[in-house]
This record gives structure tokens, sequence and C-alpha cells, in this order.
């Protein structure tokens, strides 16, 4: 098969998107996924595989800001795999709201999914890696470094979970868990969603100051060409000494936004 030949994955927010990437790429590269989704069904996924890696992926539903819920997700899951050996965490929501206008409830939803899924799915993930290591990927979001207008409340979970992530890269270390973050520069459907709801004037100006400061194209990476190599790399073996990180795949986005 590949280089993921024999690896056992999580992959949460498995159905669409960058998560849909990385459980085809990381299946077609020979890993055994479990693939977790709340809304959607992974038939799209599943029919993209090709005949030797359809057998290696499995969905299991799982609404990650409900404990019982990923602690339920997670048991099914390594009893499938087989135990675990990387846990990546890509489920999320971004919605959008000027800051005077965001509610106690806008917050607590981007919260339960973005930053209280991120702590739940990654302690879910830890008796399961504690003995033999492995690692953990975390989905932040360069609006967790530098902020985004019009994303307070979606910025501010980002920022937690980067936050996160470095803490327990420090105590986890000691177990050989591996814990990440990446801030990707991807275009997927939720940006599509996004780019949906701008007016044509709106969208005109985006996509001119994407031109201006993403250096690579100018525009959000491909899912497939730009981004799941790097996540393939990080899966594997070969990222076994990089913990604590926040990972920018971006084409440039963060060095000049």
């Amino acid at each position: 098969m590949g280089s993921l030949t024999g690896k056992r994955i999580i992959v949460t927010g498995g159905a669409s998107g960058m998560g849909a990437a990385m459980v085809r790429g990381f299946a077609e590269e020979g890993a055994k996924v479990a693939a977790f989704h709340r809304n959607e069904t992974g038939e799209r996924v599943l029919q993209a595989l090709s005949a030797e890696a359809a057998p290696l992926v499995q969905f299991f539903r799982c609404d990650v800001s409900q404990k019982a819920e990923v602690d339920r997700a997670f048991a099914e899951a390594a009893a499938w795999l087989g135990g675990l050996d990387v846990m990546v965490n890509a489920a999320g929501i971004a919605p959008g709201a000027p800051s005077h206008e965001i509610t106690v409830q806008d917050w607590d939803d981007v919260f339960a999914i973005n930053a209280r899924g991120t702590f739940l799915s990654n302690q879910a993930a830890f008796p399961l890696l504690r003995d033999a290591g492995g690692a953990i990927i975390n989905f932040a979001s360069a609006a967790g470094v530098n902020g985004q207008a019009r994303k307070a409340h979606y910025s501010a979970s980002k920022g937690a979970v980067l936050a996160w992530t470095r803490s327990i890269a420090m105590e986890w270390g000691e177990y050989g868990i591996t814990v990440n973050a990446i801030a990707p520069g991807i275009w997927t459907p939720m940006y599509e969603k996004t780019r949906a709801n701008m007016t044509p004037e709106r969208l005109a100006q985006h996509d001119a100051e994407m031109a201006r400061i993403i250096p690579l194209g100018g525009k959000l990476g491909d899912p497939d060409r730009d981004f799941l190599p790097y996540m393939i790399f990080l899966a594997g073996d070969g990222a076994r000494f990089i913990t604590g990180q926040t990972i920018k795949i971006d084409g440039g986005l963060m060095m000049l936004s």
C-alpha cells in the first residue's frame, strides 16, 4: 500500500472538507481509518476510495461536543481499529458575525465544537496512546493566532485550541505522544459557504486581498494537492520528533497577514 500501512487513525469531522481528504488519503496510504461525523454520512467518501482502500474505512456517528458520545465513539472505533496510533481532530465550525452582535449562544456553540470538542477528543485518545505513544493533530487557524474581523468568537475558540495543544504537548511527551496543531489555509466547502454569503462587491474585495497576502497562488490551497501530502507526513513515523508546534499550511498567508 503506502507510507501509513498498519497505522490506526481516528479522524473527527471526517465526512467533508479537509477531514474527508484525510480519510481518503490515509486509507489510500494503507492506514485503517475510523472517521467520525455528526450530520453528514460518509457515503461520498467511501465511493471515492479505491477497492483496496475501501475496507480500511469505517464511519462512526459522534457529536464531539458531547462527552458521552465521544467516549462511546472512541470505544467503538478503538475496538474496530484494534488500538490507536494517530488521532486527528478536524471537526469544527466557523460562524461569523460582528463582535457586538455575538450572542451568548453563538459563543457557546462555537466553543462547544471547536474548543470543547478538541479537549474531549484529546482526552479520549490519551489512554489509547499512553502505553505505546502516538500522535495527536489538532486543527487551529490563522484566526486563532492573528484574530479575524467578524469572527471574534471563532478566533477565540481556535486560540484556546492552540494553548491547549501546547500545554498537553508539554505534559504528554513523557508518554511518547506528540501533539501538534495545524493552521491550514485550504479551500473547503465551509469556505465556499462563507464566499456564498458575501455580496459581489465584498467577494471581489476578498479575492483581491487573498491575491495580495498569499504569495503562492494568491488563493487558498487545494485539499488533495496542497494539504494532504503534509498530513500524511505528520501522521507518519517521520514526524515523531515534532511536537508542540503550530504548523501553517497556507501558501504564506500568515507570513504576510
